[in-house]
Formats: structure tokens, sequence, C-alpha cells
């Protein structure tokens, strides 16, 4: 045991140690914790440590204990839609967390051959791009890069998007409300930047999203690619399943806006 680790109370070194295993992935979410008897053999500490131990993260919302059972961790990724289109910031404040963000760039630039085809501008019209880290209670969970065509929301950058939702501007400022989008999500390796800016220990995945953000008269408001820590998130939607039980499909569900 390690000298500064003596100073502390026994019960707050197995606190700390179990709290380790949960943040670095050894100890996954909803995985069953060794036995009372087991972990005693592990720390080499009495029955009312661990138990005192136990409690303390069973406050915290870190493991749920079932009698009975077992005592297992906590399931603590937030439910992302997959089928309504939220702002980041509307979707988060909905599940109760304090949203902000860090503005890494904010400027006009050029549309290049592929920001014209995905915007439907012209080469070299002006683009607003907004490059953000998302934080979440604090915690960098998100990087957004937004690009939009500048003639339909001029002069936008003159508002502080650290604390402002961008749809939200879009919609009440410039009349802009963003109705529906077409949007691929899939599993990634986050890379040496990524890691750093959402404060990841390699190798980490992540969810990388494209999407095309639309308004109700199908012009393009916004690209946006993301990546999203996937330890902090799990994506839900509703499958309708139709046809025969010898030939079937599940039907695409549309993104709709909401208020």
């Amino acid at each position: 045991m390690a000298r500064n680790e003596k100073a502390k109370p026994l019960y707050q070194i197995v606190v700390e140690s179990i709290l380790d295993q949960v943040n670095s992935g050894q100890l996954e979410a909803n995985q069953r914790l060794p036995s009372e008897s087991e972990l005693c053999q592990i720390y080499s500490v009495g029955r009312n440590t661990i138990r005192r131990a136990i409690s303390d993260l069973v406050n915290d919302g870190v493991l749920r204990t079932v009698p009975g059972v077992g005592t297992f961790v906590v399931d603590t990724r937030l439910d992302k839609t997959a089928e309504y289109l939220f702002g980041f910031s509307q979707e988060m404040q909905f599940l109760g967390k304090k949203v902000a963000s860090r503005v890494l760039e904010a400027s006009i630039i050029p549309a290049d051959p592929f920001l014209s085809r995905r915007l439907q501008i012209q080469l070299g019209a002006d683009v607003v791009f907004l490059n953000r880290v998302r934080l979440m209670d604090g915690e960098p969970t998100a990087i957004e890069r937004s690009y939009l065509p500048h003639e339909l929301c001029p002069g936008i950058l003159k508002y502080d998007f650290s604390t402002r939702s961008l749809y939200e501007t879009l919609s009440s400022v410039y009349d802009k409300r963003p109705d529906h989008a077409e949007q691929v999500i899939e599993a990634s390796l986050a890379t040496p930047e990524v890691c750093q800016l959402l404060e990841l220990t390699p190798p980490a995945v992540v969810f990388v999203f494209r999407r095309e953000t639309k308004m109700a008269s199908g012009q393009v408001i916004e690209y946006v690619d993301s990546e999203l820590r996937a330890d902090r998130f799990r994506f839900y939607t509703n499958l309708r399943l139709f046809g025969t039980t010898e030939e079937f499909a599940f039907q695409r569900l549309p993104f709709k806006a909401t208020g």
C-alpha cells in the first residue's frame, strides 16, 4: 500500500479503486461485482469496510444492489434518440443535464466542392464554420463541426455559441427552423486529437455522425460531422415490421423536428 494511501480510510481506498475500474472500463456497465467475501480477500479488509465502500458508491449512483442477487455497475450512458431531430443543447437539457460549449473556431470559409455539394450552394460561397466541444455537466462529451450557408444566417457569428443553442438561434433570430435530416451514425476508433479533446484514454470508441439538416422547404440549413463519446451515450429508435413472414423489411422512419 502506498504511503499516501495509508493516511486514507480503508473504505475510501476501496471506493477509489472500484471507481478507477469503472471509469477505465475494466468494470463495464451492468457487470456484477465480486461477492463481499471475495472483495474482502482482494482488498485485504474486513466485511464492514467493504459494505461502507459499496454503500457510498450506491449512494453516488455508481453501483446498484439487487437483494439476493448481487451488486452491479450502473449504466450511466444517456439514451439519445435516433428518430427525432434535436439540437444537442435541447436534448441534453431535456434529460436534465447542464450544457455548455467550448468554441474551438468560429469563422467564415469558402465552400469547397464537398461543402458546395452538401449545402447545395455555389463553389466558393461563404460558409459559416462553427467547431465546438460540447460539455455535459462540465465534462467534454462531443465534438461538433457545423457548416451553414452564410446567406441564410448573415452575421450569426456575433452570437456567443459557448452558451447559446445554434438551432434555437436559427429558429428565433433568422426564422430558419430545422425540420428534418438525413443522418449516418457509425462507430469508430477516436483519433489522437479527438481523444485529447474528449479526455479519452486511447484506444477509445466514439460514435461518428454525419448529418444534412433541412428546412421544411427542403433547403439545406446545416451540414455537421461530429463525434460522441460511446461510453456516455446509447441510441434508441422505434422500428416497425411490415410484410409477410417470408418477406419483410424494417420501415425507415424519418427524422422529425421537435419543439
